[in-house]
């Protein structure tokens, strides 16, 4: 088996405020779209995303009434300060601001509408210097 994509599926409650999140805030491209449904993709290494609109038959029927929680969508970038002050002036939800743990990760925290929590990560030696 060859895996050429890596797609992560969300259930939200409306897919056009997480759709213009993703695509104003984090560079993504909407490749299909249709009521209640969008396909995103960035293309490089990022993991392409596909929105759902709660309640879609397309899910199995345990999960239909479900919404994205819990999840936290992790990205590994270069530049975090620069991001950080670019989502900020676009007017991004920054849940958590720029923090950096004791373990070399630094992170802040942007939320979209539907309330998935979006992870900005860059990881840095003892010494300070990027590891991206």
């Amino acid at each position: 088996m060859q895996i050429t994509v890596s797609t992560v599926s969300l259930t939200v409650d409306d897919v056009t405020a997480s759709q213009q999140f993703f695509t104003t805030h984090l560079g993504y491209k909407e490749i299909a779209a249709a009521e209640g449904f969008a396909s995103l993709t960035r293309g490089g290494s990022a993991v392409d995303i596909v929105l759902l609109r709660r309640g879609t038959e397309i899910l199995p029927a345990g999960q239909r009434d479900q919404h994205a929680a819990g999840i936290i969508l992790a990205f590994t970038v270069t530049g975090i300060e620069e991001e950080e002050r670019r989502l900020r002036e676009q007017g991004a939800d920054i849940t958590m601001p720029l923090r950096q743990e004791p373990w070399g990760e630094r992170l802040f925290q942007i939320t979209d509408p539907s309330g998935i929590v979006v992870q900005l990560v860059e990881w840095v030696t003892p010494g300070g210097a990027s590891v991206n």
